[in-house]
């Protein structure tokens, strides 16, 4: 049985009583195929009304009127119908009822697929009955909808290559120089507010006057420098001495970082050099900073791996820019570094770097400085006082002290306080030095044999002549495992670790370090003691070689056995790791780094044995107080023992603090 639709196409095509009735086709039959010229139609008022296209049904279904099918039939049976207009993409009949005016919406009807006696009934009655197309949006729609597809995707396209061509330059751009520049920097940052370094300060302010008064040097035939290389420990203020001049000279200032010149395409490094020095050399008079320069200019030749070619190419530029066939007038280079020792030696001749500016850890009058610059801004207690401060962080450098400060007056905040105390001080000493503070956590022996351990070294650094007076002794367990420890007073030759040290300092300091086991063995016995004394035996292993290998300060005599800077990767030390002794000379080594072990724990040992009685006690004080400070500890074993002069020098220095 054929549906209705499809018998209406068969009806009208074949002109079946077309005379009875009043069939027409409106436009094609749905299914046949729309012509080019109608597809660009709908096209165009696609992209251009596709408002329209997609709210006109909604607005046309919120005016329509609807009629059941059953009350169509009814309508057609008692002659109330005047026309019908089929739908058939639609599946619906539109139909105009008599006495119904022609501005007013057709009724609705939603058809079956079958539905014979409607035409039977429509040619009885002679109605208008036309077959009409439904605007077909499908087509149009999806057309839209691909184009609004591919405008979004090349939107997040475009997007992405904006963002990272702002970030990081396009492909193009792979050579030109990251480097910061200011026509006048503005780092907030003067040669006053540098504190604790003043001999580096006093060689950088004579560069400052040499841009900004060049002919008071040029009168009498000096020649302003090309560059000046800045070494020292981190956080000693070399890059803060950068910033400072930055502030002073009043001239363009470049910044960058010697890894940013170097990349994992060959040749990107050495064209990022050159892009530097030409906007250089258009804004000079000029200074070029390059923070961590050893990042490029690491000995050639001494590299593993096909990056190595990279670096050594940007560092041929580099040296050809600073003092090539070419001339750089006005443009003075500026560098710093912590590892000196690995620069290539071409970089560090004169004509490029014409100055090495040592940058050291601060002493004593230097340290009292740098907290008074970053004290001012801190609301301390009458009780503080910045001398003390400064004897207690021998070996700080600038940045350690200004995160001390940071740090206490954390701890002020948090405890509630309005100002910072002297305790507070001191607090972050330890926090920084030993670790975070633990609830206490030990129990029984373990706690007992912590506290002889501590007491140990704490007695035999007191006892022995040369060593460190104890600034104090703890039972508190601090964070990375730390169960107690025991804090010294350094002496201020000590800034250098080793350096100008010796050879009864590093005796005493073998025999304080060992001094814990000691306690240990002798109070429990040798098959009691436990692992708690590794970092000592490892410190006290570390001395005792240099002792042997590096300073001559054993029966093998003064000879050099070993290099200081022996690490691997680092430059020049990849050729030093080579053995520079005999296979019986590392025996002996060994014999006599153990000989001197051995001679320093006896010795600690003897004390620990002499001293029971003011060991018991000094125990007992410990585990009730869990601190005892250094000043309270010399005043018990001062009733006992006479002390060395140098722990009763320590005395007097606390009281004076």
């Amino acid at each position: 049985m054929k549906n209705f639709w499809q018998q209406i196409k068969t009806d009208v095509l074949k002109g079946i009583n077309h005379h009875d009735s009043s069939l027409t086709i409106l436009g094609k039959i749905p299914g046949q195929n729309l012509s080019r010229k109608l597809i660009w139609k709908i096209l165009a008022t696609g992209i251009i009304a596709q408002g329209t296209l997609l709210g006109t049904p909604a607005l046309a279904n919120n005016t329509q009127k609807s009629l059941s099918y059953s009350q169509l039939l009814e309508k057609i049976q008692a002659g109330e119908v005047t026309e019908i207009d089929a739908y058939p993409s639609q599946g619906i009949a539109k139909v105009s009822l008599k006495g119904q005016k022609s501005s007013e919406p057709m009724y609705t009807v939603n058809m079956f697929e079958y539905n014979p006696e409607l035409l039977d009934q429509v040619r009885a009655q002679k109605i208008n009955f036309e077959l009409k197309r439904s605007p077909d949006n499908s087509f149009a729609m999806g057309i839209i909808f691909n184009i609004l597809i591919i405008f979004v995707v090349i939107f997040i396209l475009l997007t992405i290559l904006r963002r990272s061509s702002q970030s990081q330059g396009n492909a193009l751009n792979f050579g030109k120089s990251r480097a910061r520049f200011q026509m006048e920097a503005k780092t907030g940052v003067l040669f006053d507010d540098v504190a604790g370094i003043e001999e580096a300060k006093e060689e950088l302010q004579e560069v400052v006057s040499f841009l900004k008064k060049p002919e008071k040097f040029t009168a009498i035939g000096a020649k302003i420098p090309k560059g000046v290389l800045l070494v020292g420990p981190p956080g000693t203020g070399k890059t803060l001495l950068a910033k400072a001049i930055a502030g002073e000279a009043g001239v363009p200032f470049f910044s960058i970082s010697g890894s940013e010149f170097v990349e994992m395409f060959v040749g990107v490094g050495a064209s990022r050099v050159r892009d530097l020095f030409r906007k250089a050399k258009e804004n000079a008079p000029c200074i070029i900073f390059i923070d961590e320069i050893d990042a490029v200019g690491r000995q050639r030749g001494a590299g593993i791996g096909g990056g190595n070619d990279e670096r050594e190419q940007t560092l041929n530029q580099l040296l050809t820019e600073m003092d090539g066939f070419e001339g750089n007038t006005g443009i003075i280079i500026i560098a710093a570094t912590n590892r000196p020792d690995v620069l290539d030696t071409a970089l560090l001749r004169p004509g490029r770097f014409d100055r090495q500016v040592m940058v050291e850890l601060p002493t004593y009058n230097g340290r009292l400085r740098i907290l008074e610059v970053h004290a001012r801004n801190k609301k301390l207690t009458r009780e503080v006082s910045l001398e003390a401060i400064a004897r207690r962080t021998i070996g700080f450098s600038g940045a350690d002290l200004a995160n001390l400060l940071n740090e206490a007056a954390i701890l002020t905040a948090r405890r509630r306080l309005e100002a910072i105390t002297i305790q507070e001080i001191y607090d972050a000493i330890d926090r920084l030095v030993i670790g975070m503070k633990l609830p206490p956590r030990m129990e029984g022996k373990r706690k007992w044999m912590t506290a002889y351990h501590e007491v140990g070294h704490a007695i035999v650094a007191t006892l022995t002549k040369n060593a460190n007076s104890v600034d104090k002794v703890t039972i508190i367990p601090r964070s990375g495992g730390i169960e107690g420890f025991t804090s010294f007073v350094l002496d201020e030759e000590m800034i250098d670790t080793e350096g100008l040290r010796s050879r009864s300092s590093f005796l005493a300091r073998i025999t304080v370090a060992l001094g814990g086991r000691a306690a240990e063995a002798e109070i429990y016995g040798d098959m009691e003691i436990d692992a708690g004394a590794e970092q000592d035996i490892k410190n006290v292993t570390q001395i005792a070689r240099k002792m042997v290998t590096l300073y001559g300060m054993s029966d093998l005599g003064p000879v050099a056995l070993e290099s200081p800077n022996n690490e691997v990767f680092l430059g020049r030390g990849w050729q030093s790791q080579q053995s520079e002794y005999s296979e019986e000379v590392a025996t002996k080594i060994d014999h006599q780094v153990r000989a001197i072990a051995i001679n320093c724990y006896e010795e600690a040992r003897r004390i620990i044995r002499e001293n029971r009685v003011l060991i018991d006690r000094l125990v007992d004080l410990l585990i009730e107080k869990e601190t005892i400070d250094g000043d309270e500890f010399r005043r018990i074993v001062s009733e006992y023992k006479e002390l060395p002069e140098k722990q009763k020098s320590a005395i007097n220095l606390q009281k004076k603090s």
